[in-house]
């Protein structure tokens, strides 16, 4: 045999010998990924408001024995995840629970407007109205339930259907994962930061069975780094009591198929002042904010060892997310921009013309008379290095990620995207970060999935937060096309987790 001739055979040999092994171990890993989900009869979302991937990868090198570090071992690391657009608190859970971005879900922020609504107390005579989620819309702001929920007389009315008060969840335009999982038989659960995130409910105002929503800026929690900890051990200890089969108030119940909480500490420590944040572009946290994640780490391996003590380990899914980043990480980069300029020059060109105008490191704007877009993108040009303008985002281009706003009531007009480092605030505002924006720092969020007996697989393809909510569901035995979301938005599962 002609020696080249055997050399080719041998390397042909080796490449299919090669190809071959490849699609084996891929063929087990499958198989793996497979059975360990068909096992899974509870999903634990975890979150960790304005933690970055960057943060999750320097924590875990920083604290290889973390409950982090615990759930990376056994865990589909998604590196290259992002958030919804804007990257607010709202659309950003929104995404998780229902697989859709504001295109399908029409909620953009806690802060933001329908033009076809009519202002809480006007008994509809006008139309045109803010929409607000927050505390404002508690019965009462101080008490920490709220003073008991949502107050009928602060929420937005709709002249079309009797001018009916008009609830967080009537909002939604699209369900959630809480509203098809309790349809198919198992308890749900959920432990939020506020009143409004009642939203999660979803349209039918029923999807959690035991929904735990204290208010978050109650005594000032969210000034206080001692304050915000004491806020999120109230919450943790609603989602301990439901892992241990309880509900909040004690009483015996199942436990829920799907069940977690969103911890706001780290993006208190990672915002409230100077002398917190980080100390470097590398995101070295400063100690404020390292005690910030310590503290949140050490309540993640409260959820763990409780899963654990009730021998529910083997029957879990773990998934742990944010729902935004924080901008900028380089706290030498902050520059605080009056936020009442915008809205001035936008008034400027018609009287009255502003409908609302969302602010942090980035404005949304809506106007009452979208006929005036160009108008205001013309004035706002012509004052661009006076409030920092980078960009403004507006027309077609928007239109790739919102409706039409001259169709949809709730779509923006235009976008502002300022210079790095801007914040729209008071000028006297001591914050030293923010989000919202579409910036990577604000986007740019850690995913991981760990589930029984699993091990450490990096994927480094682009994911989003939408894909969460379908994934629930495939790991849950249901079908992610149960969403509407779903099937207007075509969100797939996370990859490595379509075998189930």
């Amino acid at each position: 045999m002609h020696k080249s001739f055997r050399f080719n055979l041998c390397i042909t040999i080796l490449c299919c010998s090669s190809v071959m092994s490849a699609g084996v171990a891929q063929k087990k890993a499958a198989r793996k990924t497979a059975e360990s989900s068909s096992k899974i009869k509870h999903v634990v979302l975890i979150g960790i408001d304005g933690f970055h991937a960057l943060d999750l990868e320097n924590y875990v090198a920083s604290h290889p024995q973390s409950a982090l570090a615990e759930l990376k071992r056994s865990a589909f690391t998604y590196t290259d995840a992002h958030t919804a657009h804007p990257s607010d608190s709202f659309p950003g859970i929104l995404s998780m629970v229902t697989g859709g971005t504001p295109f399908a879900t029409g909620v953009y922020f806690e802060s933001s407007y329908d033009r076809a609504l009519s202002p809480a107390g006007s008994k509809c005579a006008t139309v045109g109205t803010e929409l607000l989620l927050d505390e404002s819309i508690d019965i009462n702001p101080d008490a920490i339930d709220g003073g008991g929920g949502i107050s009928p007389e602060k929420v937005p009315l709709d002249p079309k259907h009797g001018c009916s008060p008009v609830f967080p969840h009537d909002l939604l335009r699209v369900n959630t994962v809480f509203e098809v999982i309790k349809a198919a038989g198992m308890r749900t659960a959920w432990a939020d930061k506020q009143p409004g995130y009642e939203i999660v409910n979803g349209p039918s105002g029923k999807g959690v069975d035991d929904l735990f929503t204290p208010e978050l800026h109650f005594n000032a929690s969210s000034k206080s780094l001692e304050k915000i900890k004491a806020f999120d051990d109230f919450r943790l200890k609603a989602v301990l009591n439901e892992i241990n089969g309880h509900d909040q108030k004690g009483a015996k119940v199942a436990v829920p198929g799907i069940l977690g909480m969103t911890f706001q500490a780290v993006t208190v420590g990672q915002k409230l002042k100077s002398g917190m944040g980080y100390t470097d572009i590398a995101g070295t946290p400063s100690a404020p904010l390292l005690e910030a994640m310590e503290y949140t780490d050490a309540s993640i391996g409260k959820i763990i060892a409780a899963l654990r003590a009730q021998n529910l380990m083997g029957s879990t899914a773990i998934i742990f997310m944010a729902k935004h980043g924080q901008s900028p990480i380089d706290i030498t980069k902050k520059q605080i921009i009056d936020e009442k300029l915008i809205p001035n020059i936008i008034n400027s060109v018609q009287d009255g013309l502003l409908g609302q105008s969302t602010a942090d490191d980035m404005v949304f704007i809506w106007l009452k008379d979208h006929s005036k877009t160009p108008q205001v993108v013309e004035a706002l040009h012509a004052h661009e290095k006076d409030v920092h303008i980078r960009k403004i985002v507006y027309g077609r281009e928007l239109q790739l990620w919102f409706p039409d706003a001259a169709t949809d009531s709730r779509a923006p007009d235009l976008v502002v995207e300022p210079d790095f480092g801007v914040i729209y605030a008071k000028p006297n505002a001591p914050g030293i970060a923010e989000h919202g924006g579409f910036l990577d720092e604000d986007t740019h969020i850690p995913i991981m999935v760990a589930l029984p007996g699993g091990s450490a697989q990096e994927i480094h393809s682009a994911v989003a937060t939408a894909q969460i909510a379908p994934t629930i569901l495939r790991l849950l035995g249901l079908d992610p096309n149960q969403l509407k979301a779903v099937q207007i938005e075509k969100t797939q599962v996370l990859p490595g987790l379509q075998t189930h």
